[in-house]
């Protein structure tokens, strides 16, 4: 082979890769896209509007760290973050225990098993309105159900969402009640994954289901787990929805979170800046939180 075929043959070869390069950009500009768009251009907005300050007809200027200085000394930060930490340490560990809970029994085979599914997995498909909109009549303290059936049993009911000392056990329940359908799921996904010859073999051991789940069915679901919790630690740390609607504001100050303080600055009291500089706090929360779930996983979760 002489040196003009050589050269040529390098030469289409080296046009090849450039196509298959620009075919491989082109599949992923969409998802480049999407993410630039809708997210890292929204955080570094943010980033840059929590060093402002807003006025009338949406006019900022430039204030340097006046805002999170002022961070720094809002009480109402504190307690917003207060309440999210119990909210996370009540919400978290509930999923967790629940979902594995129903994860296990629904990957049972029994005759019916997809109908129940079906029916476990039902709250996860309803709206957050729909959700909190029901559960707030059923919880209502003059009128609703919970209380109406307590009266049958001689039991007197409380009133759940405006008493301080229930109404954010009352929101996380149903919280849970919500979301362990979907997080249940993903365990029956994990649990598929074993081999049945692991329960084989531990059957012919003489290890019973207790001892299977512990030592077989635990360890070998634990990547799944580690997923759920860091998932549900995020969502439980943006949690909003269900305060704004199902809470009032007699007991409002007893539960409400960071975002929910993020809500009341940037569209009610109109502190755009302010609310701006909440948000970042809570971003870099978020972010140092998982990163320690990632660095705390080598600890007990196991990927072989």
């Amino acid at each position: 082979m002489n040196v003009k075929q050589s050269s040529s043959i390098n030469a289409k070869r080296s046009k090849l890769k450039r196509r298959e390069y620009g075919w491989g950009y082109a599949m992923v500009f969409p998802l480049l896209f999407g993410m630039g768009a809708l997210f890292i251009w929204p955080v570094l907005r943010t980033i840059y509007l929590s060093f402002t300050e807003w006025s009338d007809f949406g006019n900022y200027h430039w204030t340097g760290l006046s805002n999170y200085i002022r961070l720094i000394r809002d009480t109402a930060v504190y307690h917003s973050l207060l309440h999210t930490l119990q909210y996370v340490i009540i919400y978290v560990p509930a999923i967790v225990i629940l979902s594995t809970l129903a994860g296990v029994l629904l990957s049972s085979k029994v005759r019916g098993i997809s109908v129940y599914r079906t029916i476990f997995f039902l709250p996860s498909v309803l709206m957050p309105a729909a959700i909190a909109m029901s559960w707030k009549w059923i919880l209502n303290g003059d009128y609703g159900l919970l209380n109406a059936g307590l009266k049958l049993l001689s039991i007197h009911g409380v009133s759940w969402l405006t008493d301080s000392r229930t109404v954010l056990i009352s929101v996380v329940g149903v919280a849970v009640w919500g979301a362990v359908g979907l997080q249940a799921v993903i365990i029956i996904s994990g649990i598929k994954g074993i081999s049945p010859m692991l329960y084989e073999a531990a059957s012919i051991e003489g290890a019973g289901r207790v001892s299977q789940f512990f030592r077989i069915t635990l360890p070998l679901i634990t990547p799944t787990l580690f997923f759920v919790s860091v998932t549900s630690l995020i969502g439980a740390m943006q949690v909003f929805d269900l305060i704004y609607m199902m809470v009032g504001t007699v007991a409002i100050d007893h539960v409400h979170t960071v975002v929910y303080l993020f809500y009341q600055q940037a569209f009610i009291k109109n502190d755009k800046g302010y609310a701006s500089s909440i948000a970042v706090l809570l971003f870099i929360i978020i972010l140092i939180v998982t990163a320690l779930q990632f660095k705390l996983q080598k600890k007990w979760v196991h990927y072989d």
